[in-house]
C-alpha cells in the first residue's frame, strides 16, 4: 500500500465518526485507530516482511519533527485540527489573516488548512494578541501541531 493511499485513509478516519479501520490487501493488513493522533499500524505479510515494512518509519518520522520545534513563545498554542496544508492567506495574492501583533477576537479566522482540496477556515479559539507564526505558508501540518501562539 502507498504512503499517499495511507495518508488519504487517515485523512478520512481523522474526519469522520469511525473511530477504527482496518484493511487487509496482498501488500499486508493496515489499522488505523482513531483516539490518538493518526495511530498507524502496518502489518506485512509473511512473504514480503521487507517490501511493506519500509514504509512505517516514514510515518512516525513528520510526529517527531514538531517536537523539536525552534523556540515557542508563551501564551496560547492554536493547533490544527487535521493534516493538511496551512496557508496564511485565502489566495496567493491575498493578504495574510494574521501578522504577528494582530488582535484576535475568539472566531475570528487566523489561517486556512486545505485537506482533501478542501480549503478549511481555521478560527481563532482564544481572544488576544499574536505573538508568533510557527508555520511557514505552504507547510505541510500535522494533526496538533501548534500553528501560531495568541497572549
Amino acid at each position: 500500500m502507498d504512503l499517499r493511499k495511507l495518508k488519504t485513509l487517515i485523512d478520512l478516519v481523522s474526519e469522520s465518526n469511525v473511530s477504527e479501520l482496518e484493511i487487509t490487501e496482498a501488500e499486508g493488513k493496515v489499522r488505523i485507530v482513531k483516539g490518538q493522533p493518526a495511530v498507524v499500524q502496518v502489518a506485512a505479510p509473511v512473504a514480503a516482511p521487507v517490501a511493506v515494512a519500509a514504509p512505517a518509519p516514514a510515518l512516525a518520522a513528520p510526529a517527531a519533527a514538531p517536537a523539536a520545534a525552534p523556540e515557542v513563545a508563551a501564551g496560547h498554542a492554536v493547533k490544527s485540527p487535521m493534516v493538511g496544508t496551512f496557508y496564511r492567506a485565502s489566495s496567493p495574492g491575498a493578504k495574510s489573516f494574521v501578522e504577528v501583533g494582530s488582535q484576535v477576537k475568539e472566531g475570528d479566522t487566523i489561517c486556512i488548512i486545505e485537506a482533501m482540496k478542501i480549503l478549511n477556515e481555521i478560527e481563532a479559539d482564544k481572544s488576544g494578541t499574536v505573538t508568533q507564526i510557527l508555520c511557514e505558508n505552504g507547510q505541510a501540518v500535522e494533526y496538533g501541531q501548534p500553528l501560531l501562539m495568541i497572549e
